[in-house]
């Protein structure tokens, strides 16, 4: 079997544009509850520095900012983690699916 009969067949399996259209689907909700969040905070302190300048507790020195800071950087390795879990999982079943039917 060539090259090219492979890939035809992985191409024409239902179970290939499955896997992409859940992969695509997934990255781009990923990629929106990581970038949104962390925009939001950019545009926060382009055009109101000052909110997160308050500090978290009367005479205290930590400011509002550094806890969102770091939510948001915890959060976008968990979120990578869970993208990996999920690749690692799902779409590596679907995959390896594709690959036996297109060697058949």
């Amino acid at each position: 079997m060539t090259q090219e009969n492979i890939h035809a067949k992985i191409r024409s399996n239902p179970k290939f544009a499955e896997m992409v259209d859940k992969r695509t689907r997934f990255a781009i909700i990923l990629s929106l509850v990581v970038l949104v969040p962390y925009y939001t905070f950019m545009m926060i302190t382009a055009f109101n520095p000052g909110l997160l300048a308050l500090p978290l507790s009367e005479g205290g020195v930590l400011t509002v900012g550094w806890p969102i800071a770091a939510v948001l950087v915890v959060g976008g390795w968990l979120l990578t983690g869970v993208y990996i879990r999920r690749a690692n999982g799902e779409f590596d079943d679907l995959n390896q699916q594709i690959l036996q039917e297109a060697r058949k």
